[in-house]
C-alpha cells in the first residue's frame, strides 16, 4: 500500500493564528485539492492526520470541525481525489498526550489501521517542526512545504536533516507523478 499523510492547516488550508473556526473560514490553498486528486490517481492513500487544539480550547466543537471536512472532502472528491480518513488531535499542548504531534501517537494508529508494517516508506507532509519531528521519531519520511509556517520551518536548524522541502503540496504531487513514470519506465 502506498500511504501518505497530509498535516491540514498550513498544507492543505490557509492557517490563521486565531484558529480556522468553521467551514466559512476554511480556505484551500491554490492547487492542495488538486494535488490529493493527483495522489489518489496514482494510488496514494491519502490521510489527514492534524492537531485542533481549538476544540480543547473550547474555540469551536466537533460540530463546526465536522462541517469543515466535509468541506474538504466534497471539494477533493469533485476533483477526482479522496482522503481514505481523518485522523485527529482534539487535546491541548498542556495535556500531553501521545496523539499530539510531536509525538508519534496518530502516525501509529493510523498505519495500524492501514496495516502499514514499514514505516519507512510513510510520508508525511507538514508545516512545522512538530510535523516534520512525528514522522522522522516513528521512522518516516519528513516532507516540508513552504506554505503555511514551512518558511519559517526551514529556517530553523532543528528539523531533519533527511527532510524534503517543496514550494506546496501540488508540488509534492508531481513530484511523486515523475517518481512514479520514472519507476514505470524502468
Amino acid at each position: 500500500m502506498k500511504l501518505i499523510i497530509l498535516d491540514r492547516d498550513g498544507v492543505i488550508n490557509h492557517d490563521s493564528v486565531k484558529f480556522i473556526k468553521s467551514a466559512d473560514e476554511w480556505e484551500p490553498i491554490s492547487g492542495s485539492i488538486k494535488a490529493i486528486a493527483n495522489l489518489t490517481q496514482i494510488g496514494y492513500t491519502v490521510v489527514v492526520c492534524t492537531n485542533q487544539s481549538g476544540i480543547g480550547r473550547g474555540i469551536y466543537g466537533m460540530e463546526e470541525l465536522n462541517e469543515m471536512h466535509e468541506k474538504m472532502h466534497k471539494l477533493v472528491t469533485n476533483a477526482g481525489g479522496r482522503i481514505a480518513a481523518i485522523f485527529i488531535c482534539p487535546h491541548t499542548p498542556e495535556d500531553n498526550c501521545d496523539c499530539r504531534k510531536p509525538k508519534p501517537g496518530m502516525i501509529y494508529e493510523i498505519c495500524e489501521r492501514f496495516n502499514v508494517t514499514n514505516i519507512t516508506k510513510i510520508m508525511l507532509v507538514g508545516d512545522s517542526e512538530r510535523d516534520l519531528h512525528a514522522i522522522e521519531i516513528a521512522g518516516g519520511i519528513p516532507i516540508l512545504v513552504k506554505t503555511g509556517n514551512g518558511k519559517k520551518t526551514l529556517n530553523k536548524s532543528t528539523i531533519p536533516p533527511s527532510t524534503l522541502v517543496f514550494d506546496n503540496l501540488l508540488a509534492v504531487s508531481e513530484y511523486l507523478i515523475a517518481k512514479e513514470e520514472e519507476e514505470y519506465e524502468k
